[in-house]
Parts: C-alpha cells; sequence; structure tokens
C-alpha cells in the first residue's frame, strides 16, 4: 500500500474489544460445558476436512500466486502484530469472507471472488484485517459452534438440523457483538474509517456495476436515520425483532459504531502510543466466521 501506516506493535485484542463482545463473551463463558461440546463436534467432524476443502476447492494465495493480495494480508496483519494466516479465493456468487483456524492447524481465511469484484484494494485489506481480528481476539471456539452448524447444516442437512436447535438467541446475540470488535480491528489496519464504512455499504447494496456510484456520505445519513426509528419503544421493539435472527449486526450499525469509534480519543491513542507485551503469535483455537 502507498500510504504508511503505524504498526501497532504489541497490541494486545482488549485495547479495541469493543464492551458489547466483552459482555457477550463473559455471559457465553457462563454455559456449562460450551467448550467442550465444540471440541466434541470438531472431533467428529475431523479437521482434515476443513484443510482439504480449500485446497482442493480454492486458490492459496502466495508471494508467486495472487501476490497483491499476499501483500494486503501481510501489510494488515504487520499493523495488527499478528501472525498472517493463509489466504484462499474461492469462486462464489455471494460476496463474503470467513476465517477459521483449529488446534493444531495453520488458521486460514476464505475470500470469495464475488466480494473482490466490487472492492477496492484499500477494501480487501479492510475484510481481511476484519478477518484478523477474529484471531487476535481469540473468538475460535465460539466462532466454531456457530459456523459448523452453518456449513454442515448445508451439507449434511440431517446432522445439520438436529445441531441447528442448539443455536440460541444468546448465541446470535455474540455473534453479532464479536463483528463489532473486527470492524474495529479493520479500522486500526486500515487507519481509514472510510474504507472500512465503504465495505459495509458495498456489502448492503453493493456489486461491480454500480459500487463505484454509491455515496458513503449518503449512507452515513441513512444510519442516522436508522438511529432515529429507536427513539421510542415502538421502534426498539421493531429493531430487536429485526436482528434478534442475524448473526451480524445490520450494516449501517456497523458504519455508525466505526464512525464513533474513529472519533474517539482511545482510537486516537492507539494510533499514536506505542504498546507493548503482545507476543505477535494468532489464535490456534478453532473457529471461522463470515462478513
Amino acid at each position: 500500500m502507498s500510504v504508511s501506516k503505524t504498526h501497532l506493535v504489541g497490541l494486545k485484542s482488549h485495547q479495541f474489544r469493543h464492551p458489547l463482545d466483552r459482555a457477550a463473551t463473559d455471559a457465553l463463558k457462563q454455559i456449562p460445558g460450551i467448550d467442550l461440546v465444540v471440541r466434541s463436534l470438531l472431533g467428529a467432524i475431523g479437521e482434515q476436512y476443513f484443510y482439504l476443502e480449500n485446497i482442493a476447492s480454492g486458490v492459496r494465495v502466495s508471494d508467486r500466486q495472487l501476490p497483491h493480495l499476499h501483500q494486503l494480508l501481510l501489510e494488515a496483519a504487520r499493523v495488527l502484530d499478528v501472525e498472517a494466516p493463509q489466504l484462499y479465493v474461492r469462486q462464489h456468487p455471494v460476496p463474503n469472507a470467513y476465517t477459521f483456524a483449529m488446534r493444531g492447524r495453520q488458521p486460514f481465511i476464505v475470500v470469495h471472488t464475488s466480494l473482490l469484484d466490487m472492492l477496492t484494494p484499500e477494501e480487501i485489506q479492510a475484510v481481511l484485517a476484519h478477518e484478523l481480528g477474529h484471531l487476535k481476539c481469540e473468538h475460535g471456539v465460539y466462532l466454531t459452534l456457530a459456523n459448523l452448524i452453518t456449513l454442515v447444516a448445508g451439507q449434511l442437512p440431517n446432522w445439520g438440523a438436529i445441531v441447528a436447535q442448539s443455536l440460541q438467541s444468546q448465541m446470535l446475540e455474540w455473534m453479532r457483538c464479536a463483528e463489532f470488535s473486527c470492524d474495529r480491528a479493520a479500522l486500526l489496519a486500515t487507519q481509514n474509517p472510510r474504507v472500512v464504512m465503504s465495505v459495509l455499504m458495498k456489502l448492503a447494496g453493493g456489486s461491480p456495476a454500480i459500487a463505484p456510484q454509491l455515496d458513503l456520505d449518503a449512507f452515513l445519513e441513512q444510519a442516522r436515520a436508522y438511529d432515529e426509528i429507536g427513539n421510542d419503544a415502538l421502534g426498539e421493539t421493531l429493531k430487536q425483532l429485526h436482528t434478534e435472527q442475524l448473526s451480524h449486526p445490520v450494516p449501517v450499525l456497523r458504519a455508525r459504531e466505526i464512525d464513533r469509534w474513529a472519533g474517539t480519543q482511545r482510537y486516537q491513542d492507539l494510533l499514536n502510543q506505542s504498546v507493548s507485551g503482545y507476543n505477535g503469535k494468532a489464535n490456534s483455537e478453532g473457529g471461522w466466521r463470515n462478513w
């Protein structure tokens, strides 16, 4: 990238983790046996399945294969002070990216071609940094439980239907909260809130044909209009009903959160001060999560 960025040497996840993420994670930790359930699921499915799926059906990015994407990943990892995982590109019509990491295995990120088609290089880096945020925040155990349901339900319908019954509202709420932290990681890596918010705008209503025509300032006005809906009890209830079954916060809400955090002293302090004490290792637990 042409713009010099501050490398956040020694960055720790608690320095940027969203308070909703912290609270929701603490609540999940109170569920007896959840960690054991995740590891049982992983053992039943087999960790090699996921590695094989990528090797067989995707293109692994490297300094020889799609080197421009490789450099975007390496720079984001250096800025966030986290070890860069493997990166794969897969042909898929649904714009998406997700992260997976399992104990004893190299973590990896997968990005769909349809997402790459409508983003600029800076926006692609924001997506990669968001996924690195899941590793940095050690979201793995709970992401594994949530996302195996999504993945396996599509490929093993009977088993998936049984597991899907265990997906409770508390898990969905945690997933939504975790996304806020990873959006912050994307901002720390790109150090440009408009880049992160532009990705969210394009995910809401973009395509390769119209993405260059979208107006970010108009999208932010739309986010403020969304806020105004919750000014009374009815509006707040409608919002809750609309989002309670979603795995991600709605894009306008995510954009608003990034817009707000970018203006805080905490964000500026992270860019301006030297932090220390982090060992630079990626999380080795299990988990994948999409945008």
